[in-house]
């Protein structure tokens, strides 16, 4: 791949990396103790209502899912950009072949080419 497209590459993915970093920050916390983990911060109930407890559970239980995606395509970025680094990006994980350029442009994390990612 020629160095200007992985500039570019690099410079979405790590503009992307960032942008999730700080969604995750609004309702989670790094864990220290696990590599691309974070954890959504659980409620603190401080002698409010019954009903505003339910409310702010319910909310920490919506966000879980939320929290794995972006974890889920964080791990994926980051993955992309450690491949970057060591000269190995842009090859399907599956075949070894090269993925097609306009596969990366649309999705930079992409692992697999068009033909194994099915």
């Amino acid at each position: 791949m020629d160095k200007k497209f992985l500039k570019e590459i690099k410079k979405r993915l790590e503009k992307e990396k960032a942008a999730i970093e700080k969604e995750l920050g609004n309702f989670a916390k790094k864990d220290p103790k696990l590599k691309g983990d974070w954890d959504s911060l659980f409620p603190q109930f401080d002698g409010g209502s019954l009903e505003e407890a339910a409310d702010e559970v319910e909310e920490y239980s919506t966000r879980l899912p939320i929290e794995f995606s972006l974890e889920l395509k964080l791990r994926d970025i980051n993955l992309a950009l450690e491949n970057i680094e060591k000269g190995r990006y842009g090859k399907c994980e599956k075949c070894g072949k090269l993925i097609p350029k306009d596969r990366l442009k649309i999705f930079p994390e992409a692992r697999t080419c068009n033909k194994c990612k099915k």
